[in-house]
């Protein structure tokens, strides 16, 4: 696959993933109550929450940089 559909394709798998992502974790605060309970435990459940994105961010990242040495011998 040509360099720049990877990176088109990429860029909106990584938008929605995000949007999916935001709302799952909303869903998940909300069921769980986290407003209601104590500001440590909900900065916590943010933080965490904040920062699991990025894992799977990365993954699509990295597929999206990958096959230059492909793209370049063709």
């Amino acid at each position: 696959m040509a360099s720049r559909s990877r990176k088109l394709i990429g860029i909106f798998l990584m938008l929605g993933f995000l949007v999916v992502y935001a709302l799952l974790a909303m869903a998940v605060a909300m069921a769980l109550e986290v407003n209601t309970s104590s500001k440590w435990v909900e900065l916590a459940f943010y933080f965490v929450a904040g920062l699991i994105w990025i894992v799977p961010a990365g993954a699509i990242i990295k597929w999206m940089s990958g096959g230059h040495d492909a793209d370049r011998a063709a």
